[in-house]
């Protein structure tokens, strides 16, 4: 069985943040006194960074599980926590990061570029940060979150500028050490080589990269052998030189059909989307081993026939280097004419243009669930559920500044336009999430809290009159006061209040 090293399955867990730190300077006498609780420290992200010197993914197959430093927890004495270590991971150039969900995140085609695959959580912040001149001393501090934990697949595909194709023991792995200073491991049995070599090759101004794709027969392109695992390796190459075996003593083979066989695999297989596909890309043959007399012979009878169909031939031997310096050239200017095209293109590209976020942006959305228990409203949004995991639940002050947050965020407003009423069931996140009986509030948020430290006095129950119930009481003291006023009317005219000489008598 062959274990290959060109795609493997990471599970990352970045760092988590550290929890903010509740302390109260008590010097009060001193300039500094009041909070003090220092902020947590953020998680350690992992990073993936192009590097040269890295050729294969073979470390972490032997190591799948990555995790990252957490941060750490803030204290007192304004001391805020240390933040967690970045975990930097080295891969070959020419590595793409894949989701679990098979989508492309990133294509190493540089060295150097680099690429947070799990960012770590954030550190809590501490009372310190959280006081005000509305809240002056708080009794709480926000957690930090967790950190991004997932799936990704590093799959490599070869760098290179040319791609040598053909059956195996073709002479591919021998024309690569011949031409460039790569040592292959080379031997008279199919399938040596179990991933692609990669060698420089310099012919005169000339300066490009080969690789050699093993394991391709009849049938690769749909599973069979090993070539479905390396022709993704040709993905990448400018051009193709198809090595063909002059010398072969297998029944059944010579190199006209060996061509048409490597043709029919490399047009079976779909590049990706954007791609020129492989047989539309600038190709060169090879005919090799013709140091044997029988293989000079058979090559000099099949040239003919392969420049008729429009390709290069080139009769080459990587035992006594005959040929080789002629296809050095012709490949050296082939790579050349490509990278033009490439740059002329890149030059064409349309400019990329960053469009910041609109101040109004809504960062949330609210879905309406239908369930056994009744209607639910669920909150979603990367902000309203990154502020549910700070909150401290255990502390009604920290519930409180909650409150305060998504009221600012429009969620109260959001949520009336959608149906939402006093007592209704809302979720923030998705899930189980965080479930509560909505109350809307009345007056702004912000304001002072008059309390015991970690109480907040919103959460007691109140009853709050409505608009109508307000109105219906107004008038209802109106109506009272005019029928006192009538009341004293009455009486005055039956003469129950008189002037002061009837009431006292008429001699004084």
């Amino acid at each position: 069985m062959v274990t290959f090293v060109d795609r493997v399955q990471l599970y990352l867990q970045a760092g988590r943040g550290g929890n903010g730190c509740v302390s109260i300077h008590r010097e009060k006498f001193k300039p500094m006194a009041g909070p003090d609780g220092g902020a947590g420290g953020h998680g350690g992200n992992i990073v993936l960074l192009a590097d040269p010197q890295v050729t294969t993914l073979l470390e972490y197959h032997r190591r799948p599980h990555i995790q990252s430093k957490n941060g750490g927890y803030g204290a007192g004495d304004w001391r805020a926590g240390e933040n967690g270590e970045e975990m930097v991971l080295s891969v070959p150039i020419g590595t793409v990061v894949k989701d679990s969900d098979g989508e492309t995140l990133i294509d190493f085609t540089e060295p150097g570029m680099r690429y947070v695959a799990a960012k770590g959580g954030i550190g809590g912040l501490g009372n310190m940060d959280l006081a005000s001149p509305k809240r002056k001393a708080p009794g709480f501090a926000l957690l930090g979150t967790e950190g991004w934990t997932g799936e990704i697949t590093l799959e490599l595909k070869t760098i290179a500028d040319v791609a040598f194709v053909g059956y195996p023991s073709a002479g591919k792995s021998s024309l690569i050490a011949a031409m460039s200073a790569a040592k292959p491991k080379i031997a008279d049995y199919p399938f040596t080589t179990l991933h692609p070599n990669l060698g420089v090759v310099q012919s005169g101004e000339y300066r490009y990269t080969v690789a050699d794709v093993p394991g391709l027969i009849e049938g690769a392109s749909e599973g069979k052998g090993l070539g479905l695992d390396f022709l993704r390796h040709v993905e990448r190459c400018s051009a193709l030189l198809h090595v063909l075996d002059c010398a072969t003593l297998e029944p059944g083979r010579d190199p006209m059909s060996d061509l048409d066989v490597i043709l029919g695999e490399l047009a079976a297989y779909p590049v990706p989307e954007g791609q020129i596909p492989l047989l539309e890309r600038p190709q060169m043959i090879a005919l090799n081993k013709i140091d044997v007399p029988e293989a000079r012979d058979l090559a000099e009878m099949v040239r003919p026939d392969l420049e008729a169909r429009g390709y290069r031939v080139f009769e080459i031997s990587t035992a006594s280097h005959e040929g080789l310096r002629e296809l050095g050239y012709a490949l050296g200017e082939s790579v050349e004419k490509e990278r033009a095209v490439r740059e002329a293109a890149k030059a064409d590209q349309p400019r990329i243009v960053l469009t910041p976020k609109p101040v109004d942006r809504i960062n949330f959305r609210i879905k309406k669930e239908g369930g056994t228990h009744g209607e639910i409203f669920r909150i979603l949004g990367e902000k309203p559920e990154k502020w549910v995991e700070q909150t401290d639940f255990t502390n009604d002050e920290a519930i409180g500044y909650l409150a305060d947050r998504l009221q600012k965020l429009g969620i109260e407003d959001a949520l009336v336009k959608a149906g939402a009423v006093a007592g209704s069931a809302v979720v923030i996140g998705p899930g189980a999430g965080v479930i509560f009986d909505w109350e809307p509030t009345v007056t702004s948020v912000g304001e002072v809290q008059a309390g015991v430290r970690g109480s907040d006095d919103r959460l007691d129950p109140i009853t709050r009159r409505t608009n109508q119930e307000r109105r219906a009481e107004y008038q209802t003291l109106m109506d009272g006061k005019a029928e006192a006023r009538a009341e004293l009317e009455r009486e005055r005219e039956s003469g129950m209040w008189g002037t002061d000489a009837a009431m006292w008598g008429a001699d004084e």
